[in-house]
């Protein structure tokens, strides 16, 4: 049985400190306020629609007919709020979605712009962070990152991957990196890992014409583009075949694996104050219904109390 995010928690306090605590040294100190990872954002709304698909796939109550309102976040990578859309330190992005079913219940994805996670536990991520951190202008060579680089390939991988900016938000394609148990209602289960595609289709900047652009382009662009009509994307669910890992966020599956429609998220506005939304808003990716379930990856119960751990803080 997959160990519960509460136990995580409990168990591995002192680590998720340390890991926020080196998280805002990588990036130049605390931000107050803000998030210390992803701490530029925007808050949207919108309605998730269930394609007939979902259901053969998860017996979830946002997954069975009837559209549910949604609250969206994109934001760019680093946690730092001044950050320019167009600095690779931006990429990848993120998007968050809320579903908000009935009763009061919520149900949460946490997705970006990359398929793939540098490590597999918490452990080794503060490891990969304290690295990054003391690798600095000046330091002597193998500096410590090298060093890690050196002995964890996906770490590698995920360093030395391209990660152009997008053209917008809404022409980037998003991955839940993380694989979760989906349940249907005859009793049969498979694991899958989300992905959300883009309606308008994937658009991406070079280098320099990124770094041309406006500090808050991204922003902008998402608010003109709203006011224009809404953004859509197709959520889809990644099937895993016998063999592939889905304890292990940092290795992607095959892309020729089946891919199941889940529905469509359509992007309609922005939140009346997307500032305080910023701070209220908690993303949780172990906030489940029934029929999800965990995997046995330990990185999404640590993610989860990371990030209980920074709300408490950012709201202080």
């Amino acid at each position: 049985m997959a160990t519960s995010a509460s136990s995580f928690a409990t168990e591995n306090q002192l680590l998720y400190e340390q890991l926020l605590d080196a998280l805002h040294t990588l990036f130049g100190g605390v931000h107050p306020g803000y998030r210390a990872i992803h701490a530029k954002g925007i808050v949207c709304q919108g309605t998730f629609s269930p394609a007939a698909t979902a259901a053969s796939v998860s017996r979830a109550s946002h997954l069975q007919g009837a559209p549910v309102p949604i609250t969206v976040r994109f934001s760019d990578f680093v946690s730092v709020p001044t950050v320019s859309d167009g600095d690779p330190l931006a990429s990848p992005r993120g998007m968050a979605i809320k579903f908000h079913l009935p009763g009061g219940i919520d149900t949460d994805i946490v997705a970006q712009s990359y398929d793939g996670f540098p490590v597999r536990t918490a452990e080794e991520f503060l490891v990969f962070v304290r690295a990054l951190a003391a690798s600095g202008a000046g330091v002597a060579s193998p500096t410590p990152i090298a060093n890690f680089l050196a002995s964890h390939p996906q770490a590698k991988r995920f360093a030395e991957a391209p990660k152009p900016a997008p053209a917008s938000f809404a022409t980037e394609s998003y991955y839940g990196v993380n694989a979760f148990r989906f349940t249907n209602r005859e009793g049969t289960s498979r694991y899958g890992r989300y992905r959300v595609r883009p309606e308008a289709g994937e658009e991406h900047l070079d280098p320099a014409e990124a770094a041309r652009r406006a500090g808050s382009f991204l922003f902008d662009e998402l608010a003109e583009r709203l006011v224009r009509g809404a953004a859509r994307f197709r959520l889809l669910v990644q099937l895993a075949d016998k063999g592939d890992p889905v304890d292990d966020g940092s290795l992607p599956w095959p892309e020729e694996r089946p891919q199941v429609e889940l529905g469509i998220i359509t992007v309609t506005s922005l939140v009346a104050d997307s500032a305080t939304a910023e701070r209220r808003l908690l993303f949780d990716p172990t906030r489940f219904v029934d029929g999800i379930e965990l995997s046995g990856d330990p990185l999404p119960p640590a993610r989860s109390a990371v990030y209980a751990i920074a709300y408490r803080r950012r709201n202080a």
